[in-house]
């Protein structure tokens, strides 16, 4: 007999406790990681029993699995459309970089999910690159290479500068807890300190690389 006919789980219900399980595990894993979370923890966060749990993902890595499946493909997705946007290198940089620090501020445990798939599963961090993001780096890629042949920016390997954009928009997100505590940041004054910094990446990032 179907496990949801014996437990007389609705569509409705079953869509709800899932989302409600999904919810839960994100705030679970982004505080403690994979490797530390545990189910009976994310049970407690979601408010359910951990046999409840276990009906709807049998492991942790499973649910951690379905998460990531889901988050990181949207997240992908946006990165791909804000490279891509049509605008000159410079406006597009500011763009790129308030943008970007938006969208993992909504999405902050990303990078960590991220990061530790990158270590334990890589292949699945190459596949959601390829789908959305190779095609769209070229073009970035190239607006680079032509600022630099039109004498509008310095001679500067592009990789370094995309790497240089990247790492100055994650480090402040991934590394919260760390930056609050030697900055003495409540959440109010670290909200405050990521508006200021997208900002001073841009500014930054273009004087690093504009020709007067």
């Amino acid at each position: 007999m179907d496990n949801k006919k014996e437990l007389k789980i609705d569509d409705n219900q079953d869509k709800s406790t899932e989302r409600l399980i999904f919810q839960a595990a994100k705030d679970v894993f982004h505080r403690k990681g994979l490797a530390g979370a545990r189910m009976q923890e994310i049970a407690d966060e979601a408010g359910i029993n951990k046999a409840m749990l276990h009906y709807y993902f049998r492991t942790k890595e499973k649910l951690f699995e379905a998460i990531f499946n889901e988050e990181c493909s949207g997240f992908f997705a946006k990165l791909a459309e804000l490279i891509n946007v049509d605008l000159p290198l410079l406006d597009k940089i500011e763009f790129f970089v308030e943008n970007y620090i938006d969208l993992l501020m909504k999405n902050s445990y990303i990078p960590v999910f991220i990061i530790s798939e990158m270590h334990h599963n890589p292949e699945r961090i190459k596949d959601l690159f390829i789908d959305r993001i190779v095609s769209v780096k070229h073009k970035f890629l190239g607006d680079i290479t032509t600022a630099v042949s039109l004498g509008l920016i310095r001679p500067i390997d592009p990789r370094q500068l995309i790497v240089n954009i990247m790492a100055l928009c994650i480090f402040p997100i991934a590394a919260r807890p760390m930056l609050t505590f030697m900055m003495e940041m409540d959440d109010n004054e670290y909200t405050e300190f990521i508006e200021l910094r997208k900002k001073e990446v841009s500014k930054f990032i273009i004087n690093s690389i504009k020709i007067n």
